[in-house]
């Protein structure tokens, strides 16, 4: 086993498992060293017991290089590897894609290339890069001089990656009155717009029913990303308050997708607003909302959620193409 690729499997397996972003970094930061050595050089301090006279190579990433250079699976890894996300399988195998996905370019923690060759590994056809809009300055959301770069970007990406295929996106903003926080000329040229509320979350409910169909009706919204806002870990977060029939028949009637979102921390909606989407006749975008490359394999927490309320693959769009998803 290649120990660069074994280091990387680790810190994918650390993201995955929800830990700490210290310990995930140790691992990339080793595979970053070692990548820059020759393998015999590499080997040769492995034998001599000096992979930790490296800086960032310490005790635990020395270990993986270890067992990796023997050829056997390295310890840790096997551990993680025990860490497993039951549930969904069926539909997990139909997913061709994610549709929200994010980078380092706003609030994720990883280069667009390494999402996009993680999504890949782990057997997807396309992924939709869907970093924030301007107005997230916490997650530093892309201006439009940014979002235009990072066109030209993911074009070039697209060429060296080919098949695989990234799709351009956005999480945009949903703003007080239901408006988009970028330009629709902008969202014109993209090919999948996640809108999302991040703000004013305890909104009046007939205010948040307004502002969110108002949303859905826009022609340039493709998905209603975590409709709820909820969070239910550590101290959470309530969900929004708005009338979920109304703004779930809006969503089927101008073609928006209902998201389900498949984060640990969010699991959003719940299940109850699940069986309301599915009665209002929504479809519906399984993702992962990912912010690094092992996040991309919580997709099981979605289509887990997704089969108890009934929801069957036709239902749902990243069951689909790319070339059928920017058709339909």
């Amino acid at each position: 086993m290649d120990p660069v690729k074994a280091l990387k499997q680790v810190a994918f397996h650390l993201e995955r498992a929800g830990e700490p972003t210290y310990r995930v970094q140790a691992f990339r930061n080793a595979a970053a060293v070692l990548a820059d050595l020759d393998p015999a050089e590499v080997e040769k301090r492995a034998k001599l017991g000096t992979l930790t006279d490296l800086k960032g190579v310490g005790k635990s990433t020395a270990g993986v290089v270890q067992d990796a250079l023997a050829n056997r699976e390295p310890s840790y890894l096997a551990k993680l590897r025990h860490v497993d996300i039951t549930g969904g399988e069926e539909l997990r195998a139909e997913l061709k894609g994610d549709c929200h996905v994010h980078s380092d370019w706003s609030d994720g923690g990883s280069p667009i290339k390494d999402m996009a060759e993680a999504a890949r590994d782990l057997g997807h056809e396309f992924m939709v890069l869907t970093d924030h809009s301007p107005r997230l300055t916490v997650a530093n959301g892309l201006s439009r001089d940014r979002l235009e770069k990072q066109l030209e970007v993911v074009a070039e990406l697209n060429v060296e990656l080919a098949p695989f295929l990234i799709l351009t996106g956005i999480e945009v903003d949903i703003l007080d009155d239901g408006s988009l926080d970028q330009d629709d000329d902008l969202l014109e040229r993209l090919d999948v717009v996640v809108a999302s509320v991040h703000s004013k979350l305890k909104m009046p409910r007939a205010d948040m029913t307004k502002r969110m169909i108002n949303a859905v009706r826009n022609p340039h919204v493709d998905i209603l990303g975590h409709c709820t806002g909820r969070l239910v870990v550590g101290k959470g977060r309530p969900e929004s308050q708005f009338d979920a029939e109304r703004v779930f028949e809006a969503c089927a009637e101008h073609g928006s997708a209902v998201e389900i979102n498949s984060r640990p921390e969010r699991l959003d909606p719940p299940r109850r607003l699940l069986s309301l989407a599915v009665d209002a006749g929504c479809t519906f975008s399984i993702d992962s909302d990912a912010h690094a490359p092992g996040q991309l394999d919580w997709l099981n927490y979605g289509c887990a959620r997704a089969e108890e309320c009934g929801i069957t693959p036709d239902q749902v769009i990243n069951t689909r193409s790319a070339s059928q998803l920017l058709s339909g």
